[in-house]
């Protein structure tokens, strides 16, 4: 998957949808302590690939990715994050490692529009905290 871009077959814009549906996905078989395809297999209207795959991603790897982030939370346990946020992290971790055509600025604003859209007042501040201290390890000569 690496070197492609997230879109799927979204036209072009369309990407945050993806990335909005992932969200989704992932809040909801976290929460429901499903996996992925089970929480699709649910849905009334099946979500589009591209969010599907973003969201398998993740959950591939989410050990990685709690690992990062609980090496940059400083003061926060990971269960003790809103489980937002944590999908939030998660879902631009995956794309900034696997997806290097997507802009490092695309990845971020929009987890931090995610956040502070589908969270907490202070989501967005602790999402960018978070992701701005990891962007060398995951991006390096990004900034």
């Amino acid at each position: 998957m690496k070197n492609a871009s997230p879109k799927g077959n979204f036209a072009p814009g369309h990407a945050s949808d993806a990335r909005e549906q992932a969200l989704i996905l992932l809040y909801e078989a976290e929460s429901r302590s499903l996996s992925v395809p089970e929480v699709v297999r649910e849905q009334v209207v099946v979500p589009h690939s591209a969010a599907i795959a973003l969201a398998l991603g993740v959950e591939e790897a989410q050990v990685t990715y709690d690992e990062m982030i609980s090496s940059r939370a400083k003061g926060w346990r990971l269960e003790r994050m809103p489980m937002i946020d944590r999908a939030v992290l998660r879902l631009a971790l995956h794309e900034l490692r696997e997806f290097p055509d997507v802009p490092t600025a695309v990845v971020m604003n929009e987890a931090i529009e995610l956040a502070k859209r589908f969270s907490t007042e202070d989501s967005g501040r602790f999402v960018n905290g978070i992701l701005s201290a990891l962007l060398d390890s995951v991006r390096p000569n990004s900034k």
